[in-house]
Formats: structure tokens, C-alpha cells, sequence
């Protein structure tokens, strides 16, 4: 009868056991395995999203680099070469059209319209131009029309633009000298002036700050992340708060 009624006991003690111990290696390996796997698969998707986002950032500030060295030399060097800084007032006193028709940039020829204009201060005569540009192009004229127009339309644009300057004969407006190397032309406005070299700068400064704060963030997240992993494992490791989670 003893034997009868400890056996049933022993019987049931045993798998009881076993169940309770593969339940808790199951849920062990859940969550050194899965979750070791999934903290595994999600490190190289935010590792390639940080390698995209450092290529970006150095992508930009290359462009921004090249950027620099285009605006330098379309606006930076005209602007510190150009001497036509001495403002003068100028009385425009002839508009006429040459009878000989200049070079356009070597692919036609077009009308002339010459601008004959009094210093008042000096009360010198010099020829008007438009800007900088049109003084190496048109030495004498202050406006020629577009090279690729018909000769009707040549002449009527040129016409058209000397009636307008007509009716302001007499009138004084602000010029610009350079005695050094134009003593006789002056210009009507200035194309490279510093507010402008300024605002095409602008452009790049941006572009390689916003590379740089780029690179900067991606490497400040890497640094964070690193040391984050670092304290949890120093925490995991410590016995003292492990004691402190069983109780």
C-alpha cells in the first residue's frame, strides 16, 4: 500500500520538473536568441541609413567646394579687380547710331548706339557703357542688341533704344569712372559690387554647413548609441544591481 501510493507522487514530481525547466530555457533562449537576432538585424539597417546620410554630408560640402571655386572666379576676382569704384555725375548729351556695324562675339554683325556723356565735375566727355561687360565687348557703343536677331530686327531695336535716350538729353544721372585704365568711358551701373560677391557666396557657405552639421549629427548619434550599449552592459554586468532586480 506504501509503495502503491509513493509511486503516483514520484511519477508526477518528475515531468513537473522537466516541463518547468524547458519553459525557462525557452524563455532564455528567447531572449538571448530572438532578441539577440533582432537587435542584430536592425544594426546594419541603421548603419547603412548612417553611411547614406555621412556620404550625403560629404557629397554636399564637395559641391560646396567646387561651388566656392566657380563664384571665385565669375565673382570674387572680377569684384577685386575692378576699379570702377569713383561715382560721378554725368550729363548725357548725344545718342547716335555708327554707320559701321561691330563684331558680336564673332558670330554676326550688329548696329551700334554711342552714348556721348559731360563729367560734371571735370567737364570732360567720355563714352557711356551699361556695365563693366560692355566695355571689353563694345569700346565705343553703350548698346548693341542680340547677335542672333534678323537685320530689320537689328535695326528697329537699335532705333527703338535711341528714341528712348532722346528724350532724356540734358539730363544728369550717376556714373562711374576708372581714370587708371578707362580714362574716357565711364559706366552706367556696376555689375560686381561687394553686396553681390556676398550673396553668391552665400550659396556654398550654406551648402557646407549643412554637409558638415550632417556628418556632425551622424557621428554624435553613433557616439550616443555607443555609449549607451556601453552602460547597459556595464549595468548588466554589475552584480550589485542584479541583486537589486531579484529582489
Amino acid at each position: 500500500m506504501f509503495l502503491s501510493t509513493a509511486s503516483p507522487r514520484r511519477s508526477f514530481s518528475i515531468p513537473i520538473n522537466i516541463n518547468l525547466q524547458g519553459a525557462r530555457r525557452r524563455q532564455t533562449r528567447g531572449v538571448n536568441g530572438w532578441g539577440g537576432q533582432r537587435a542584430r538585424s536592425q544594426m546594419p539597417v541603421s548603419s547603412v541609413g548612417e553611411d547614406r546620410a555621412i556620404l550625403l554630408g560629404f557629397t554636399m560640402m564637395a559641391f560646396s567646394v567646387l561651388m566656392f571655386f566657380v563664384v571665385g572666379i565669375t565673382m570674387v576676382k572680377p569684384f577685386v579687380k575692378s576699379n570702377w569704384v569713383e561715382e560721378a555725375s554725368c550729363v548725357l548729351v548725344q545718342a547716335d547710331i555708327l554707320k559701321d556695324w561691330v563684331d558680336c562675339r564673332g558670330v554676326s554683325t550688329v548696329p551700334c548706339l554711342r552714348v556721348m556723356v559731360n563729367l560734371t565735375g571735370s567737364n570732360q566727355s567720355a563714352f557711356l557703357h551699361f556695365d563693366e561687360e560692355s566695355v571689353l565687348l563694345a569700346p565705343e557703343c553703350f548698346y548693341i542688341p542680340k547677335c542672333q536677331m534678323e537685320r530689320a530686327d537689328l535695326q528697329a531695336e537699335v532705333q527703338r533704344m535711341k528714341r528712348i535716350l532722346d528724350t532724356q538729353l540734358g539730363s544728369t544721372s550717376s556714373c562711374f569712372t576708372d581714370h587708371t585704365r578707362y580714362p574716357r568711358d565711364v559706366i552706367l551701373t556696376r555689375k560686381y559690387t561687394l553686396k553681390k560677391a556676398l550673396f553668391a557666396l552665400l550659396w556654398p557657405c550654406l551648402m557646407l554647413c549643412g554637409g558638415a552639421l550632417l556628418v556632425g549629427l551622424v557621428k554624435l548619434t553613433q557616439c550616443l548609441a555607443h555609449l549607451s550599449s556601453e552602460v547597459y552592459r556595464y549595468v548588466q554586468v554589475s552584480p550589485g544591481v542584479q541583486l537589486a532586480k531579484i529582489i
